[in-house]
């Protein structure tokens, strides 16, 4: 890229809020670069096949969208920059970024650095996600239509999954470690009357039954060690997520789970800093609702860079 250092936006992560982002910035006439550590898309670039993202009446996979939407962006003026940032200082003036190429100033910031799901840690989890192995409900579910899934965790979150997948699948199997949920209270009735969803008490996932795909799961009992295998298709692991906000630690507000705290302006505690996508609070993350915050975040930095609050 040209040497230029110094934006009217930098842009920290390349997926779907990013690049919406860096669209709308470079539309309305910003210089904005984006600051991507590996590849552009983020988490959405691994799903296999996205159906629930208007558009493609066909579904699209996350890798082919990733690479149109940075595209998109980058035709309107919008420049890349594959680095690893390092740290932030936010509150300056300019706002300075280091990372592995060197230092880039802004006078606004978009934080769009996404969110990992928390894994099992099991031998294969890694090499068999997207074969089997899933982490989004809301992403992957439609695949096992009439099908065997289980769910692992204890949470809202896991919860809300189960009763998802229980309107798709043919048998939803939930596990969970205790002897009764930890998610709020709205959601027992619901998974009790559902009549395909099946309850397994005081138990872990301990390993994974595989050939190509997964063809199973192997639940330890965690009171007696006792294990038993169980034929699925598909395990969808919902025991949290890591939001990537280290850097921002101390510099931004974050909520009690670590993600960014900015509401539906995506304004954080900073002026001129903006959080999209799945680093910040939000009750839903989809690819559809990132993309919503990247709009949002410019308009509010257009009013910042014009004067306003």
């Amino acid at each position: 890229m040209e040497e230029k250092r110094s934006f009217d936006m930098i842009v920290v992560g390349g997926g779907p809020g990013g690049c919406t982002a860096a669209l709308y910035a470079a539309r309305a006439g910003l210089s904005v670069l984006v600051l991507e550590k590996l590849s552009a898309g983020g988490q959405m670039a691994l799903t296999e096949a996205i159906d629930n993202y208007p558009g493609y009446d066909e579904g699209i996979d996350g890798f082919t969208l990733a690479e149109k939407m940075q595209r998109q962006a980058e035709r309107f003026g919008a420049k890349t920059e594959y680095a690893e940032v390092l740290s932030l200082d936010l509150a300056a003036n300019p706002k300075r970024l280091s990372t592995d190429a060197g230092d880039f100033f802004a006078r606004t910031v978009v934080i769009a650095a996404g969110a990992q799901p928390r894994e099992l840690g099991l031998a294969h989890e890694a090499e068999l996600t997207g074969k089997g192995v899933a982490y989004c409900a809301a992403c992957d579910g439609m695949r096992y239509k009439g099908k065997t899934v289980v769910v692992v965790g204890g949470g809202s979150s896991a919860a809300a999954d189960a009763l998802l997948l229980s309107r798709v699948a043919g048998k939803v199997i939930l596990v969970h470690r205790r002897g009764k949920l930890r998610a709020e209270k709205i959601y027992n009735e619901p998974l009790m009357r559902a009549g395909n969803i099946e309850f397994r008490w005081n138990s872990v996932v301990a390993g994974l039954l595989h050939g190509a795909k997964l063809t199973g799961v192997r639940l330890r009992d965690v009171a007696t060690g006792a294990e038993t295998d169980i034929d699925c298709d598909g395990l969808f692991i919902s025991v949290g997520r890591k939001p990537s906000t280290r850097l921002e630690r101390g510099q931004l507000e974050l909520d009690s789970g670590g993600y960014i705290a900015a509401d539906e302006t995506t304004k954080t505690s900073l002026p001129g800093v903006y959080a999209v996508g799945d680093v910040r609070a939000k009750p839903l993350r989809q690819v559809v609702t990132a993309v919503a915050d990247g709009a949002v975040a410019v308009h509010m930095a257009e009013e910042f860079l014009a004067g306003g609050a």
